[in-house]
């Protein structure tokens, strides 16, 4: 009879034991989901500078530009348009297709370029061509980044234990930033004119 108390007792005392261990493991899961939650947002933050500081930049570029091409009304409304979208933009998806919306405008713009060379030769164009080409290449960083750590943190998401800790504590899937369609078709070269 007492063997019989003793094994009930040791059951008790190894399940207690297991749940603390498993307490102790969700805790350090569940820090670590906090710690690359708060990563993303900071580099979410650092694409949206990114994309302000192109969003600063183009009324320049779109006024330089004017100047030469007045008749180019319909390119200089979809870069309107896409800075007031990328300027209401709330959601990470909702500025990612802003992003990408805003990209796929200054690739127009730089087709009406092409046909005022004059326009190229002008030292003020060429000096925000150059700032705008740096921020692209800063934009292009930081989205990879981002992207970085989205996988970072998708990935501990879906990987056992953590998966557990994840789902008890509702830590959701975050969005990879994608290249808009428009990126994936091949370029159209043109020495013709």
């Amino acid at each position: 009879m007492r063997l019989n108390k003793i094994s009930t007792t040791v059951r008790y005392a190894l399940v207690a034991w297991l749940g603390v261990g498993a307490l102790a493991l969700s805790g350090c899961s569940y820090n670590k989901f906090v710690g690359q939650e708060e990563g993303i947002k900071a580099q979410l933050a650092q694409v949206d500078n990114q994309l302000q500081r192109r969003n600063d930049l183009i009324p320049n570029l779109v006024n330089t530009v004017k100047g030469y091409a007045t008749h180019e009304q319909g390119v200089y409304q979809a870069i309107a348009d896409s800075r007031a979208k990328m300027a209401g933009a709330k959601t990470p998806e909702e500025k990612f297709a802003a992003a990408n919306e805003q990209t796929s405008a200054l690739a127009r713009l730089l087709v009406v370029v092409e046909n005022y060379p004059n326009l190229k030769a002008d030292q003020q164009f060429a000096r925000l061509m150059d700032e705008l080409s740096g921020t692209e290449n800063r934009i292009a960083v930081e989205r990879m980044r981002y992207n970085e750590k989205v996988q970072a943190y998708n990935t501990l998401r879906r990987s056992f234990p953590s998966n557990m800790t994840g789902s008890m504590f509702g830590f959701k899937e975050y969005p990879f930033f994608q290249a808009p369609a428009e990126a994936k078709q091949v370029p159209k070269v043109d020495f013709g004119k």
